[in-house]
């Protein structure tokens, strides 16, 4: 097996590394290993063309409203709605 060394280390990440494989019941370097092990094994891709896969086929926005518009819509909604008010009755 090949054989990795890793120099300057923030202690802090060596710190939170040290504290995981202790909770896992491994030592520091099979964390480390398992730990890269894990992440190589996702599956990579293009995510922009994933991206673009699931806009055809759930749809995408069609509007005129810009997105500042939009959140501001949101934001007047929510400061607007009667919900919490105590006519409702639900926070009474």
């Amino acid at each position: 097996m090949a054989t990795l060394q890793v120099r300057d280390i923030d202690d802090r990440i060596y710190n939170a590394l040290k504290q995981r494989a202790r909770s896992r019941h491994r030592s520091l370097s099979q964390e480390v290993a398992h730990i890269i092990e894990e992440y190589l094994s996702r599956p990579t891709g293009d995510y922009k063309k994933q991206s673009e896969m699931l806009l055809e086929l759930s749809g995408s926005w069609q509007g005129s409203a810009t997105a500042a518009e939009i959140i501001q819509s949101i934001r007047k909604s929510r400061t607007e709605s009667r919900r919490f008010r105590k006519e409702n009755g639900l926070f009474d």
